[in-house]
Protein backbone atom coordinates (compact mmCIF):
# COMPACT_ATOMS: atom_id res chain seq x y z
CA UNK A 1 0.00 0.00 0.00
CA UNK A 2 1.40 3.32 -0.81
CA UNK A 3 1.61 6.50 1.60
CA UNK A 4 0.72 8.69 -1.13
CA UNK A 5 -1.80 10.73 -1.57
CA UNK A 6 -3.92 12.72 -3.38
CA UNK A 7 -3.06 16.51 -3.36
CA UNK A 8 0.17 15.53 -1.94
CA UNK A 9 3.58 17.64 -3.13
CA UNK A 10 6.27 15.14 -3.39
CA UNK A 11 9.89 14.80 -5.06
CA UNK A 12 10.90 12.57 -7.68
CA UNK A 13 13.25 11.59 -10.80
CA UNK A 14 12.14 12.04 -14.35
CA UNK A 15 13.24 8.31 -15.67
CA UNK A 16 11.58 8.31 -18.83
CA UNK A 17 10.12 10.36 -21.83
CA UNK A 18 7.19 9.67 -24.31
CA UNK A 19 4.97 11.40 -26.33
CA UNK A 20 2.49 11.40 -24.20
CA UNK A 21 3.98 12.16 -20.91
CA UNK A 22 7.01 11.39 -18.66
CA UNK A 23 7.46 8.33 -15.94
CA UNK A 24 8.86 9.89 -12.54
CA UNK A 25 9.99 7.71 -10.10
CA UNK A 26 9.35 8.77 -6.42
CA UNK A 27 10.68 5.66 -4.34
CA UNK A 28 12.01 2.61 -4.98
CA UNK A 29 8.33 0.74 -5.26
CA UNK A 30 6.63 3.79 -6.84
CA UNK A 31 6.56 5.57 -9.99
CA UNK A 32 3.88 7.81 -11.82
CA UNK A 33 3.37 9.87 -14.97
CA UNK A 34 3.06 13.30 -15.52
CA UNK A 35 0.44 13.23 -18.76
CA UNK A 36 1.71 16.06 -21.08
CA UNK A 37 -1.41 17.66 -20.65
CA UNK A 38 -0.18 18.13 -16.70
CA UNK A 39 3.12 19.25 -18.06
CA UNK A 40 2.76 22.91 -18.15
CA UNK A 41 -0.52 25.57 -18.75
CA UNK A 42 -1.27 25.85 -22.55
CA UNK A 43 -0.34 23.58 -25.00
CA UNK A 44 2.69 21.42 -25.19
CA UNK A 45 4.14 20.51 -28.44
CA UNK A 46 6.79 18.06 -27.10
CA UNK A 47 7.51 17.11 -23.22
CA UNK A 48 10.88 17.25 -23.90
CA UNK A 49 10.79 21.13 -24.01
CA UNK A 50 10.54 20.88 -20.30
CA UNK A 51 11.44 17.45 -18.59
CA UNK A 52 14.50 15.48 -19.71
CA UNK A 53 15.57 11.93 -18.38
CA UNK A 54 17.63 12.47 -14.86
CA UNK A 55 16.12 15.83 -13.61
CA UNK A 56 14.92 15.62 -10.58
CA UNK A 57 11.02 17.20 -9.95
CA UNK A 58 8.19 18.32 -7.49
CA UNK A 59 5.18 17.36 -8.53
CA UNK A 60 1.48 16.78 -7.05
CA UNK A 61 -0.26 13.71 -6.61
CA UNK A 62 -3.20 14.26 -9.26
CA UNK A 63 -4.88 10.58 -8.40
CA UNK A 64 -4.04 7.34 -7.53
CA UNK A 65 -6.03 4.37 -9.07
CA UNK A 66 -7.66 2.15 -6.56
CA UNK A 67 -7.70 -1.10 -9.36
CA UNK A 68 -4.22 -0.45 -11.02
CA UNK A 69 -2.56 1.61 -8.38
CA UNK A 70 -1.59 4.02 -10.96
CA UNK A 71 -0.60 7.46 -10.07
CA UNK A 72 -0.96 10.39 -11.76
CA UNK A 73 1.21 12.99 -11.32
CA UNK A 74 0.82 17.15 -12.16
CA UNK A 75 4.27 19.47 -12.47
CA UNK A 76 1.22 22.30 -13.46
CA UNK A 77 -0.49 22.33 -10.42
CA UNK A 78 2.71 22.68 -8.25
CA UNK A 79 3.18 26.26 -10.00
CA UNK A 80 -0.83 26.98 -8.86
CA UNK A 81 -0.41 25.52 -4.97
CA UNK A 82 -1.45 28.66 -3.45
CA UNK A 83 1.20 30.35 -1.34
CA UNK A 84 -0.55 30.07 1.83
CA UNK A 85 -1.12 26.50 1.51
CA UNK A 86 0.39 24.77 4.05
CA UNK A 87 -0.54 21.10 4.24
CA UNK A 88 -1.47 18.25 1.71
CA UNK A 89 -5.04 18.14 2.72
CA UNK A 90 -5.39 21.87 1.64
CA UNK A 91 -3.49 20.90 -1.40
CA UNK A 92 -5.80 18.18 -1.71
CA UNK A 93 -9.01 20.06 -1.79
CA UNK A 94 -7.55 22.72 -4.31
CA UNK A 95 -6.86 20.21 -6.48
CA UNK A 96 -9.04 16.86 -6.14
CA UNK A 97 -9.93 15.53 -9.13
CA UNK A 98 -11.23 12.11 -8.98
CA UNK A 99 -12.55 10.53 -11.82
CA UNK A 100 -14.01 6.33 -11.82
CA UNK A 101 -13.73 5.71 -15.79
CA UNK A 102 -15.71 2.56 -14.59
CA UNK A 103 -19.09 1.73 -12.37
CA UNK A 104 -17.49 -0.10 -9.42
CA UNK A 105 -20.82 -1.82 -8.91
CA UNK A 106 -21.57 -3.80 -12.39
CA UNK A 107 -19.27 -6.25 -13.74
CA UNK A 108 -19.87 -6.57 -16.91
CA UNK A 109 -16.41 -8.14 -18.74
CA UNK A 110 -15.93 -8.27 -21.92
CA UNK A 111 -19.85 -8.83 -23.30
CA UNK A 112 -20.81 -6.14 -25.97
CA UNK A 113 -22.01 -3.34 -24.64
CA UNK A 114 -25.35 -3.50 -27.14
CA UNK A 115 -26.10 -6.69 -24.79
CA UNK A 116 -25.26 -4.81 -21.14
CA UNK A 117 -27.36 -1.72 -21.99
CA UNK A 118 -30.53 -2.48 -21.43
CA UNK A 119 -29.15 -3.52 -17.66
CA UNK A 120 -27.53 -0.71 -17.43
CA UNK A 121 -30.42 1.65 -17.91
CA UNK A 122 -32.11 -0.52 -15.40
CA UNK A 123 -29.75 -0.47 -12.69
CA UNK A 124 -28.81 3.45 -13.14
CA UNK A 125 -32.52 4.27 -12.71
CA UNK A 126 -33.01 2.05 -9.84
CA UNK A 127 -30.13 3.82 -8.32
CA UNK A 128 -31.46 7.37 -8.81
CA UNK A 129 -34.69 6.34 -7.75
CA UNK A 130 -33.26 4.98 -4.24
CA UNK A 131 -30.97 8.03 -4.41
CA UNK A 132 -27.92 5.51 -3.73
CA UNK A 133 -24.41 5.92 -5.34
Amino acid sequence: MSNYRIGMKVHGRVTGIQPYGAFVTLDAEHQGLIHISECHEGYVKSISEYLQVGQVVDVVVLDIDEYTGKISLSLRCVEHVPHHTTNDLEIYKTFRHKHFWTNRHVHAGFDPIASRLDGWIEDSLSRLQEGGH
